[in-house]
């Protein structure tokens, strides 16, 4: 995958599903991002936008050689969630008011990836937990194209 040392631009296509007591959400939208490769692993960089604030929020999606892929999300409050296909995994929820332990069970985690176009698409079903209590079920849908 020449060129991607330095990065090159890309746009991504993002659908969050999201179910938390009883309730569900769908989200959906269009960013331009870069991605770029450093050792054996992928980057993925984009801004999230909050539709309720205007306010945008860096994201980094890190593809693992290994498929595993890490996630965090920088505003007022950072979290960095880990997925691994099948896996129970320790996060990372740092808010103003302090550092939240959470868990994410990945019972579907599926990356592909083409290079001529370069594309790809990750897919990611998790569930989060605050200890034993289940705070929702998330499911990710990107897809990108440079």
């Amino acid at each position: 995958m020449a060129g991607l040392n330095n990065g090159i631009p890309i746009e991504i296509h993002l659908e969050t599903f999201i179910e938390q007591e009883g309730e569900k959400t769908h989200l959906a939208f269009d960013e331009p991002g870069q991605i770029f490769k450093m050792g054996d692993s992928l980057y993925l960089r984009y801004q999230e936008k909050n539709e309720e604030t205007g306010k945008k929020s860096p994201v980094t999606m890190k593809i693992d050689g290994d498929g595993n892929v890490l996630l965090t999300r920088s505003s007022e409050s950072e979290m960095r969630l880990r997925f691994a296909d099948g896996k129970r995994i320790e996060a990372r929820y740092r808010t103003p008011y302090g550092l939240f332990p959470i868990e994410t069970v990945t019972p579907f985690l599926e990356i592909e990836l083409q290079e001529g176009p370069l594309a790809g698409r990750v897919n990611i079903d998790y569930q989060l937990f605050a200890g034993e209590q289940l705070i929702g079920n998330y499911k990710i849908r990107l897809q990108f194209t440079a």
